[in-house]
């Protein structure tokens, strides 16, 4: 029943006391959520924490909320303010690791692997993604902060506009610089 439901519907459930509605808007939203927020802070330990912080304002403001704008939307506007915070008390945090997760240790115990899963072509693709990080965080934060919206949260123009709280032309104009600059310094990568 709830996978049907519009997110905006199932704040609204959730406002009026649905706890299954709140569950199915987590499942929905954890993942884009929390991989925006460990690549704008560049530490899982303080991802995590934001990342909850960020779910407790929004159970704590299930009372009030309307459906004025899309969940998303609103979801990433408490997170842009989080983070913000976050930043005010903190300063930014350093890059953030990407080791290679637990699983796959056991495929490499498998036999053969295909061309593309040797240990060369995951050294390759390893560098690559670590370099693609680097030129990210080396954007200018408001863009990286588009980029990021855009790209993990899949959020529209007009959506990321509201979030951050610029007009649609500014951030598409911070969209449009951030991704020619990764175009241009990763043009010479294969």
């Amino acid at each position: 029943m709830h996978e049907e439901m519009s997110d905006e519907a199932l704040m609204l459930a959730y406002r009026d006391g649905d706890a299954a509605a709140f569950e199915a808007l987590y499942r929905r939203w954890r993942s884009r959520l929390y991989r925006h927020l460990l690549r704008q802070c560049g530490n899982g330990a303080q991802a995590d924490e934001l990342f909850q912080d960020i779910w407790l304002k929004v159970v704590n403001a299930r009372k009030g909320y309307e459906a004025a704008a899309k969940f998303s939307t609103w979801l990433f506007r408490i997170a842009h303010n989080r983070l913000i915070d976050h930043y005010r008390a903190q300063g930014r945090a350093h890059l953030a690791s990407y080791d290679d997760d637990p699983d796959d240790d056991a495929a490499a115990a498998a036999l053969p692997a295909a061309a593309s899963q040797q240990p060369e072509a995951l050294l390759e693709r390893k560098a690559l993604a670590l370099e693609l990080v680097r030129h990210i965080e080396a954007l200018p934060a408001a863009q990286r902060e588009t980029f990021l919206l855009s790209e993990e949260g899949e959020l529209t123009l007009e959506e990321i506009a509201a979030a951050t709280g610029t007009n649609r032309e500014t951030a598409k104009s911070r969209l449009r610089y951030a991704v020619s600059k990764l175009r241009s310094a990763l043009k010479d990568l294969k």
